[in-house]
């Protein structure tokens, strides 16, 4: 498997999160169409800051993102983002809102960090490395 580097002018990276945003109250309010306007708009809003959605889905009260993005973002700007601008495009476009509230999202979400070696492997090979000996 070859992992796929952000080369920037002072770094290179590998971040990637696993993100989930349940709708508010956890209302079923998402059809194929509503989700592929989510998508959309989390993609638009990803090429505007420069981070990239691998994949995503979702099922009728939430969705899930696969994230690429740089270290100059942080996962809070990010997340903030996209369920702002999503929320506004879904109301736009006349799609129903939980209870008929102005928020589609609930303020929560989950986010967790994907790829990489294993944390064990890592603590070895950092417990491992020759110390100076000069």
């Amino acid at each position: 498997m070859t992992t796929q580097l952000r080369r920037e002018r002072h770094g290179i990276s590998s971040l990637k999160v696993h993100l989930v945003c349940v709708t508010k109250y956890r209302r079923s309010v998402f059809t194929p169409e509503s989700l592929e306007l989510i998508e959309k708009s989390f993609k638009e809003v990803a090429k505007k800051m420069d981070f990239q959605i691998l994949e995503f889905n979702g099922e009728s009260d939430h969705i899930h993102a696969l994230i690429e993005y740089p270290p100059k973002l942080s996962i809070s700007q990010i997340v903030n983002a996209l369920k702002g601008v999503s929320s506004r495009r879904y109301g736009q476009a006349g799609y129903p809102k939980p209870y008929g509230k102005d928020a589609l999202w609930s303020p929560s979400y989950f986010v967790s960090s994907v790829g990489g070696a294993p944390i064990e492997v890592l603590k070895h090979y950092i417990r491992e490395q020759e110390k100076p000996s000069f």
